[in-house]
């Protein structure tokens, strides 16, 4: 019932920038938190950055002050900006958005996924 669309990975030398966009559709009433994820290959998915309906960010510690998040209501999107990158930051990144539905019931939904490669 919620569709996430991702956009913006790709190959970029070392510290060059990307910026990744994440749009939700769907029978949405609202939406809580949206936040990007990584994981690499035999390891877990981690958090790299989150933001709350109220603007509200949290960052992994390995990116702050490279990557900044935001969102916008209006458009139902979060967009993951990301500078200085680094080889270890290559890997497969996740879109998350967890809200309501126009029905009444809360969703939790993960994108399809998008790679970023960092080249040194």
């Amino acid at each position: 019932q919620v569709q996430l669309v991702e956009s913006g990975g790709g190959l970029v030398q070392a510290g060059g920038s990307l910026r990744l966009s994440c749009a939700a559709s769907g029978s949405i009433f609202s939406i809580n938190a949206m936040g990007w994820y990584r994981q690499a290959p035999g390891k877990q998915r981690e958090l790299v950055a989150a933001i709350t309906s109220g603007g509200s960010t949290n960052y992994a510690d390995s990116v702050k002050g490279r990557f900044t998040i935001s969102r916008d209501n209006a458009k139902n999107t979060v967009y993951l900006q990301m500078n200085s990158l680094k080889p270890e930051d290559t890997t497969v990144y996740y879109c998350n958005v967890i809200g309501w539905l126009v029905a009444g019931i809360s969703f939790d939904s993960w994108g399809q996924g998008t790679q970023v490669t960092v080249s040194s």
